[in-house]
C-alpha cells in the first residue's frame, strides 16, 4: 500500500469510531505500531485534527468535519450487494431509507464507477416477511431504539397464549424467521419471540434503562458461555 494510501485509510478509521488504539491501526492496516505512531504524528503536524497520544488511543475532534470520502469500486458494489438482500427483508420504513441512502451513494460516485456498482450480478429475490410481520419489525425497532416496554400476546410453536412484559432488546433474523430478544418481566428472564407468532403488540408507558443482568450484553455472555461449555 502506498503511504498516501495508508494516511488516507487512517483518517477514515479514525473518524469511524470513537477511539482508536495504534495496535488496532497497525492490524488493520498491516504495518507496525511505529509505522502508526509516524503516520498519527505526521497527519496531526499537517493540520488533520486528531486527537489522543501513542499508548491511549486516536479520535477525531468531534467539532470538526471532513469533506465525504468517496468509495471505491468494489465498496460501491458491497453497499448495492448488501441493501438488495436487505430491503425485503426490513420492515417497510426502514427498507426505504435504505433505498434512498444507496441511492444518495451512488448519486455522488463517478459514472464509470456508478454503472459498475449498479450492474453486480448479484441479486435477491423478493420474498421476505408478510405485511403483518414487517409492520410489528418496524413496531419492535422503535420501541427498542425508544426504551420502551411492550406487552405482547403471544402464541408458542404449541399454539398456547401468553401475555407478556418485556424489555425489547433486539430483532434477529435467522434465514427464515426474525425473532425478537427481550427480557421477559413475567418470566423473570430472557426470552426469545418469533415476531411471526406475535399476535399483538401494546406500547406500555413504561421505559427501561439498562440493569447489570438484562441487558443484551448480558444475553449475548451468556449465550456465549453456555456454547462454550457445551464445546468442552
Amino acid at each position: 500500500m502506498r503511504r498516501a494510501d495508508r494516511l488516507f485509510q487512517i483518517v477514515q478509521l479514525i473518524r469511524g469510531r470513537r477511539l482508536s488504539t495504534a495496535d488496532f491501526l497497525a492490524q488493520r492496516l498491516e504495518v507496525s505500531v511505529r509505522t502508526v505512531y509516524r503516520d498519527v504524528a505526521d497527519l496531526q503536524a499537517q493540520g488533520v485534527p486528531i486527537e489522543g497520544e501513542a499508548g491511549v488511543g486516536y479520535r477525531m475532534r468531534p467539532d470538526f468535519d471532513l469533506p465525504p470520502l468517496m468509495f471505491t469500486v468494489d465498496e460501491a458494489k458491497a453497499l448495492v450487494a448488501s441493501v438488495r438482500i436487505a430491503q425485503p427483508r426490513l420492515d417497510e420504513a426502514l427498507a426505504l431509507q435504505a433505498d434512498g441512502a444507496l441511492s444518495k451513494i451512488l448519486a455522488v460516485l463517478p459514472s464509470a464507477s456508478r454503472a459498475a456498482a449498479e450492474s453486480l450480478a448479484l441479486y435477491a429475490p423478493p420474498v421476505g416477511p408478510d405485511p403483518a410481520t414487517r409492520s410489528r419489525l418496524a413496531t419492535l425497532r422503535i420501541a427498542t431504539e425508544s426504551r420502551q416496554k411492550l406487552q405482547l400476546r403471544y402464541l408458542d410453536l404449541k399454539d398456547r397464549v401468553s401475555e407478556r412484559l418485556v424489555r425489547p432488546l433486539g430483532c434477529f433474523y435467522w434465514g427464515e424467521v426474525w425473532t425478537l430478544a427481550a427480557w421477559c418481566e413475567v418470566r423473570d428472564g430472557f426470552r426469545n419471540f418469533r415476531v411471526d407468532r406475535i399476535e399483538s403488540i401494546g406500547l406500555s408507558e413504561q421505559r427501561f434503562r439498562d440493569e447489570p443482568g438484562k441487558t443484551l450484553a448480558d444475553l449475548f455472555r451468556r449465550v456465549e458461555s453456555e456454547r462454550s461449555s457445551h464445546g468442552n
